[in-house]
C-alpha cells in the first residue's frame, strides 16, 4: 500500500450511494389560464431513472407575408428568440418573404425567471444595426404543458406587432410554444440555452445523438490456384505467390493481375455448409512504352480460382471478451428473443477536473458521456463550462445475455469552435465506467456514484464522480436460467474456431471499421473516444497490469493456501480438539463412504448460504487496489504510456530493458523449477537414472500385491492415520519419499 495514499482518499476511490429525486412529478399548481402546470395525478413520461428537467421549447416553423425593406427592396429575415438573458437565432435567409425555418429552441427553466418571452423578426441590414420588422410576446403563465406520450402541439399563426407594442405591423410568423421536459421528442435536435455560446458547426458537437454500429460480417476467402499467370519480365524466372502476385527478385513486387469484386455477389453462410468456388479473370496491369510511367490498364486472360463467403453465424468481435457487451452473431435470422431490458438514466458529474488551458485564470470542462451496450453507442449533450454537468436523459437497450457489459465513458469536447484548429483537437477522456449486467438484480433500480479515475503518467488522478441510475429488467427467467447452461459466443466459434492471432487481427480490423463509420456521422463520434470505449491498447505491454495479473493468481489460490494451513495445523496437532474431530470425521467416511460426495456439496451449499447474508450490496466498479494503480512507480506508469514503437531516449530505454530482464529472470526461475518438477515425474519410469527406476518399479510391484490383499477402507485409514499422527511421532528431516523424488534427474543439466 503507497503510504501516500491516505484512508480519506481510499474512500474516495470507492462506490458511493446517491438518493436523487427520480422520475418526479410536475409541480402542483393546477391550470391557470389553459396552460401553466398540469396537476399532480397525470404521470409526465417514462423517463423513471432521470430527474425530471423543466424546458420553454419554441417552434419557429415559418413566416409569411413580411414587408421588404424600405432601402434595399428585399429582405434577408431571421428569428430571435428571447427569454431573460438567453437568445436563440434562427438561420438567416436572403431575400426571402416567405421564409421556412422549423427550427426548436429550449430555455431551461432553471436558469430562466423571466415572466415573458419576447420573438422577434429581423431583417438583415448590411449597415448599422439590423431592423425589427416585429415581434410576438407570450406570458409564461399562458404557456401549455405538453408532456409525451401526447400528441405534438400544432402550431399556429401569429400576427406581428410593432417592437414597441402599440400596433400590429404587416407579417405573421407560425410558432409552437409549450412547457415540457427532456422527454420531449424535440429535445435531441432543440438549440439548447446551455450551449447559447456555441455558433456555428459547433452547434452540432453539442447536441445528444444515438449511433448504431456498422453491420459487419466476416468474409473467407480461399484461393484455389490461377491459369496463365505470366510475367511481364520474359528474362525473369516467374515465381507465383498467392497464385496473383510475382516476385522475380528480392526488392521488387509485380503486380500481374487485379480483380476488384463487390461483397454482394458472395453467398451468405450461416453454418458451415461447403460452398461453390468460381472462376474470375483478372484485369492485367502494365507500363506504356508511350506514355512514359503513367499506369494503364488492358484485358488479359489469366484467371484464379476463389472460394469466398460471408460468415453470418459468427460473432464480429470488436471489444475484448472479458466484457464484452453482445454475443449475437452477424445473420439476424440467428438471433433468439431478448430475455430482458436495460434502462439507464445519466444523471450527472461531480467534482469534474478542469480540461482546458485557463481562461480568465480558471480551466473550464465541457463534458459530454458517452454509453456503449451491443450495437447501440448514446451520446449526451454537451454542458458547457461546468464542473457539475447535469445531463438527465435516459436511454434503453435489449438484452440478449446477462453476462455482458456497458461501458460508459465521460469525455470533455474539444471541437466547439468549428474552425480547423478545432477540428485537429482530440476530445479529451475522464473517466469510464464498466457495469456487469450479471451482477444486477432484476426489477431493482440502482442509483450510485461511480469515481472517474484515468491513469496518466504522472499516476493515478480522480477526475470527478458520475452520478447513473440504471435497473435491468428481467422478461423471461426461464431463458436466463437456459442461457446460463450455453457457451458464450454463437456456437460456430466453438464448431470451427479461429486462430488466436486471427481473433487479435480481426478484432483490430473490426475496431478500425467501427471508429471511422462512426467518426463520419453528425456530429461524429471521434475515433479516440471510440478507441477508448474499446480498449483498442488493453494488449499492450504494461508491468502494472502485469503485477495485478500475478495477485489476482495469488489471491485465487489464497484458499487452497488456506486449507493447506489449516490442514497442517491439524497435523501438528496445534488445537488438539479440532485434531480429534478431524479424526472421527475419518472413520465416518472410511465407514460409510457413500457419504463423501453428499458432504462435499452440502458442504458447499452451507458455505454459499452462508455467504448470502455478506453478498455484495453494489455492482462491481473501478478497483485501484486491484488495478496496482494506488503504488505504481512513476517510471512504469509512463512506460505505459510510451508509444509504440518506442519515442524515449536510448538511455530510458535500456534502463527499461534491463529491468525487463530483471523481472523475465525470476519468471524464467519459476517456470524451469516447475519443469523441473515434472520431469522428476516422468524420470520414475524413464530409466534416466537406472537405480532409481528400479527401486520405483519394485516399490511399486510390493505395492501392488499389498493393496490387493488389504481392503480399501484400511489402506485409506492407515493414510489418514498416518498423516494426521501426533508430533510425537513425526520427525524434522524429510520424509523418505521427498529425499527420493528430489534426487531424481531433471533435463536441466542439458540445457546451455
Amino acid at each position: 500500500m503507497d503510504p501516500h495514499v491516505t484512508k480519506n482518499q481510499q474512500d474516495d476511490y470507492k462506490l458511493k450511494d446517491t438518493h436523487p429525486k427520480l422520475g418526479e412529478r410536475w409541480p402542483h399548481g393546477g391550470m391557470r389560464g389553459g396552460g401553466g402546470w398540469i396537476s399532480s395525478d397525470r404521470a409526465t413520461s417514462t423517463y423513471d431513472l432521470v430527474e425530471q428537467m423543466h424546458y420553454l421549447y419554441v417552434r419557429v416553423v415559418k413566416a409569411k407575408d413580411l414587408p421588404p425593406n424600405t432601402v434595399t427592396g428585399s429582405c434577408d429575415p431571421y428569428v430571435v428568440v428571447k427569454l431573460g438573458n438567453f437568445k436563440g437565432k434562427t438561420q438567416r435567409f436572403e431575400k426571402k418573404t416567405n421564409p421556412q425555418w422549423n427550427e426548436v429552441f429550449a430555455f431551461s427553466k432553471e436558469k430562466s425567471h423571466s415572466s415573458d418571452l419576447e420573438v422577434f423578426v429581423r431583417d438583415r441590414e448590411l449597415v448599422g444595426r439590423d431592423d425589427i420588422i416585429g415581434k410576438v410576446t407570450f406570458d409564461m403563465n399562458e404557456v401549455p404543458t405538453r408532456v409525451p406520450p401526447d400528441s405534438p402541439l400544432a402550431p399556429q399563426w401569429y400576427r406581428l406587432e410593432h417592437r414597441k407594442g402599440e400596433t400590429k405591423v404587416k407579417g405573421e410568423i407560425m410558432l409552437a410554444v409549450w412547457l415540457g421536459t427532456q422527454a420531449d421528442e424535440a429535445f435531441p435536435e432543440a438549440w439548447h440555452s446551455d450551449a447559447a455560446s456555441v455558433e456555428g458547426e459547433g452547434i452540432f458537437s453539442v447536441r445528444s445523438k444515438v449511433y448504431v454500429s456498422p453491420k459487419l460480417w466476416y468474409l473467407r476467402v480461399n484461393v484455389i490456384e490461377a491459369h496463365d499467370v505470366v510475367s511481364h519480365d520474359k528474362s525473369q524466372h516467374p515465381q507465383k505467390i498467392c497464385a496473383v502476385e510475382n516476385h522475380f527478385s528480392a526488392s521488387k513486387h509485380e503486380l500481374v493481375g487485379k480483380k476488384s469484386l463487390p461483397l454482394t455477389i458472395f453467398e451468405k453462410r450461416l453454418d458451415h455448409r461447403p460452398v461453390h468456388s468460381r472462376w474470375f479473370n483478372l484485369e492485367k496491369f502494365g507500363f506504356g512504352a508511350l506514355e512514359g510511367d503513367k499506369r494503364h490498364e488492358h484485358k488479359f486472360s489469366t484467371r484464379i480460382h476463389l472460394r469466398a463467403c460471408l460468415e453470418g453465424a459468427y460473432h464480429v468481435l470488436d471489444e475484448s471478451t472479458m466484457y464484452v457487451s453482445d454475443t449475437r452473431p452477424t445473420a439476424r435470422q440467428l438471433w433468439k428473443h431478448p430475455i430482458g431490458i436495460l434502462e439507464v438514466g445519466i444523471l450527472s458529474a461531480q467534482g469534474l477536473q478542469p480540461m482546458k488551458k485557463p481562461k480568465d485564470g480558471q480551466g473550464t470542462t465541457d463534458a459530454y458521456c458517452v454509453a456503449k451496450y451491443g450495437q447501440k453507442w448514446v451520446r449526451t449533450r454537451t454542458i458547457l463550462e461546468s464542473f457539475s454537468p447535469k445531463w438527465n436523459e435516459q436511454y434503453t437497450w435489449e438484452v440478449y445475455d446477462p453476462c455482458t457489459v456497458i461501458t460508459l465513458g465521460v469525455f470533455d469536447n474539444c471541437h466547439l469552435g468549428g474552425s480547423e484548429k478545432s477540428a485537429a483537437a482530440r476530445d479529451s477522456r475522464i473517466g469510464k465506467v464498466r457495469i456487469r449486467l450479471s451482477t444486477l438484480e432484476t426489477d431493482r433500480i440502482y442509483t450510485h456514484s461511480y469515481p472517474l479515475l484515468v491513469l496518466q503518467s504522472s499516476g493515478l488522478k480522480k477526475m470527478g464522480e458520475l452520478q447513473l441510475a440504471f435497473r435491468f429488467t428481467c422478461l423471461s427467467l426461464a431463458n436466463i436460467i437456459y442461457l446460463y447452461g450455453h457457451p458464450l459466443l454463437p456456437k460456430m466459434h466453438y464448431l470451427h474456431p479461429f486462430t488466436v492471432s486471427q481473433l487479435d487481427f480481426l478484432r483490430y480490423q473490426a475496431m478500425n471499421i467501427v471508429a471511422v463509420r462512426l467518426a463520419r456521422a453528425e456530429p461524429p463520434l471521434r475515433k479516440e473516444v471510440v478507441e477508448y470505449m474499446l480498449d483498442v491498447d488493453s494488449h499492450m505491454w504494461s508491468m502494472r497490469r502485469s503485477k495485478a495479473n500475478f495477485f489476482r493468481i495469488v489471491s485465487l489460490f489464497s484458499g487452497v493456501i488456506s486449507t493447506s494451513k489449516w490442514l497442517g495445523e491439524v497435523c501438528h496437532w496445534k488445537n488438539p480438539a479440532t485434531s480429534i474431530l478431524v479424526h472421527v470425521l475419518l472413520f465416518i467416511l472410511i465407514c460409510y463412504p457413500e457419504l463423501i460426495l453428499p458432504t462435499i456439496f452440502l458442504y458447499m451449499f452451507l458455505i454459499g448460504l452462508w455467504n448470502f447474508r455478506f453478498r455484495p450490496k453494489h455492482p462491481p466498479h473501478m478497483d485501484i487496489k486491484l488495478s496496482c494503480a494506488e503504488a505504481v512507480h512513476p517510471d512504469e506508469m509512463d512506460e505505459e504510456f510510451d508509444t509504440f514503437p518506442t519515442s524515449k531516449l536510448p538511455d530510458v530505454v535500456r534502463m527499461r530493458y534491463d529491468r525487463l530482464r530483471s523481472v523475465a529472470g525470476r519468471i524464467q526461475t519459476v517456470v524451469g523449477d516447475i519443469a523441473t518438477q515434472g520431469e522428476r515425474f516422468h524420470a520414475l519410469l524413464g530409466w534416466r537414472d537406472p537405480r532409481a527406476s528400479s527401486l520405483f518399479i519394485v516399490f511399486c510391484l510390493c505395492a501392488a500385491l499389498a493393496l490387493y490383499v488389504t481392503p480399501f477402507k484400511i489402506v485409506v485409514l492407515v493414510a489418514g492415520l498416518y498423516l494426521l499422527r501426533h508430533p510425537r511421532f513425526r520427525s524434522k528431516m524429510p520424509s523418505v519419499s521427498s529425499n527420493f523424488f528430489r534426487r531424481l534427474p531433471a533435463r536441466a543439466d542439458s540445457m546451455l
